[in-house]
């Protein structure tokens, strides 16, 4: 059987896990699949019920995946299954999730409908993706989980550019990274996230860029002018209600 090239190394134990390749079957893909991805069956209630705020409709259609493509979804969770759908029985999405949280039953439904999805738990200072493996990334609410540092869920401290300098090295020329999250006020990152579970789209582009990125364009369809940035994402005033900035990037051909 074929290798894929995606492999995690876990330099801890000075180990590489080998993932199995996309399938290359001959299904056709639907011609709509991102409407077909939101309209999944097996989608769960919960999920279901945070689409009317996180609008993955048009954030699907502003990061124009493809059939075939393959993708890490960071952090993993809402958008995983639906990232499946889209690229299709020939592509592959791998949620990379922090191993010490991941809970097998929880991801058994949607790993048993969407033989495109896989799950990749790997503690975070060992999540490494191999080099020109990946068309894209797709974080959703973790970027700023970067900067964030909590012993009590297994967050250590990370070297943010370190990370970055993976992700660039791990896509493919002309690669792209969707990052989306919430909204937060200029300052140290690692104080507005720890405190706020937020970050400032200032510094997500130039973190991006120091890597290497270019920016790629934005979206505003979950911005809101009523969250006034200085509140935790927790809070019940603003909880499911926050600005969130959609941002695209990519690696240079």
């Amino acid at each position: 059987m074929k290798r894929s090239a995606v492999l995690f190394m876990l330099a801890v134990a000075g180990l590489a896990i080998p993932v199995d390749a996309p399938a290359r079957g001959s299904g056709g893909a639907s011609p709509d699949p991102i409407a077909a991805a939101v309209a999944d069956k097996t989608r769960s209630e919960a999920d279901r019920a945070l689409d009317e705020g996180r609008k993955p409709a048009q954030i699907l259609a502003f990061a124009a995946f493809k059939p075939g493509q393959v993708i890490a979804d960071w952090g993993g969770g809402y958008y995983s299954a639906m990232l499946a759908d889209v690229v299709g029985p020939k592509g592959r999405v791998y949620a990379v999730v922090n191993g010490s949280r991941w809970k097998a039953d929880e991801w058994e439904p949607a790993l048993k409908a969407h033989p495109a999805l896989r799950v990749l738990a790997v503690p975070p200072l060992a999540q490494a993706l191999a080099p020109a493996s990946l068309d894209a990334i797709f974080a959703n609410f973790e970027y700023h989980d970067l900067y964030w540092e909590s012993e009590k869920y297994d967050y250590p401290h990370r070297e943010v550019p370190r990370v970055l300098a993976n992700w660039f090295a791990a896509l493919k020329p002309g690669g792209s990274v969707i990052i989306i999250d919430h909204a937060g006020p200029a300052g140290d990152p690692r104080v507005v996230a720890g405190q706020l579970h937020r970050i400032d789209p200032a510094r997500v582009r130039a973190d991006m860029a120091q890597a290497g990125f270019v920016f790629d364009g934005e979206s505003a369809v979950l911005a809101r002018s009523d969250d006034p940035h200085t509140l935790p994402i927790f809070d019940a005033s603003v909880r499911g209600k926050t600005d969130r900035f959609v941002l695209k990037f990519r690696r240079p051909l």
